[in-house]
């Protein structure tokens, strides 16, 4: 399927308009960010998992009736999402203390939370993505009351349904990020999970060992990122269902199926689209 003009580029991703009105294509880089980008790597294949693994869940999501921007995967690196209008606030649900938030509150990082917890945080790196509140949310405008609700509640609805996916592969639920966007049907306009779900976007611990299994490994140095989130593809089935072909893709920069985006035509980052650094952290 031939891209559209390119209309955005972030960290991990492009968005190109799509072969419809009302579409897009999002194409998985094999880029790695950290602490507001200060730290960057280039993960060959790392795009290739994500893409696939961020597939799979956004199909078990709407499985079970939660509504995504996710239409289909095109290739290795490309997926065809719905248009959304991204509200820039990223919600964060962390189940167990890590990361930034077990240092703001002074707890040993493992520690079980007393019960999930819902941040918010406002999207824009020239201010470092800062933790915002609800006021600050309908005082500004960046989402009604309403909207708020539905973002909080299908927060809670995908963290019950993949704490439970993921540890019945072997992996805890640490915590995790997600992004959601305004829908605009000729019916009404709707709150739907938008941007990606993968090791990227959620911290993950292996259940007997506590190995970080996400980008933890990128952002501590620990090594073995491309591994990692190998092995979470393989636990969720993932690389069974890939050909020959796209598992050697995984070692190929743009796998053959799909070209890496044309540095070119690149346009400047728009703080209110959907990609990140991403969190947690």
């Amino acid at each position: 399927m031939a891209r559209g003009r390119r209309i955005y580029e972030g960290k991990a991703k492009v968005l190109y308009e799509g072969p419809e009105p009302g579409t897009l294509i999002q194409y998985f880089k094999d880029d790695a960010t950290a602490f507001n980008a200060e730290k960057h790597a280039i993960i060959t294949g790392k795009g290739v998992l994500n893409n696939r693994i961020s597939e799979y869940i956004m199909l078990r999501l709407q499985e079970v009736g939660i509504p995504t921007h996710f239409i289909k995967r095109l290739n290795m690196r490309e997926q065809l999402i719905r248009e959304v209008e991204i509200i820039p606030v990223e919600v964060v649900v962390r189940n167990v203390a890590a990361g930034s938030f077990a240092k703001r509150f002074k707890q040993d990082e493992g520690t079980p939370l007393p019960r999930s917890i819902v941040e918010y945080y406002y999207k824009s790196d020239e201010l470092g993505d800062p933790l915002i509140t609800e006021e600050h949310i309908t005082a500004f405008n960046w989402a009604s009351p309403p909207e708020l609700d539905d973002m909080f509640n299908l927060a809670l609805r995908i963290n019950d349904y993949l704490s439970g996916l993921f540890m019945g592969a072997g992996m805890k639920l640490i915590d995790f990020k997600v992004e959601f966007g305004r829908l605009y049907t000729a019916e009404d306009v709707r709150i739907v999970l938008a941007d990606e779900i993968s090791p990227d976007s959620c911290r993950l611990w292996d259940t007997k060992t506590n190995d970080s299994m996400d980008k933890d490994r990128f952002r501590k140095d620990l090594g073995g990122l491309r591994e990692a989130y190998q092995e979470v593809a393989r636990r969720l089935g993932i690389l069974q269902e890939m050909g020959p072909a796209e598992i050697t893709s995984l070692s190929d920069a743009a796998g053959g199926e799909a070209s890496a985006p044309d540095k070119a035509d690149a346009v400047p980052a728009d703080p209110k689209a959907s990609n990140d650094d991403t969190k947690p952290a």
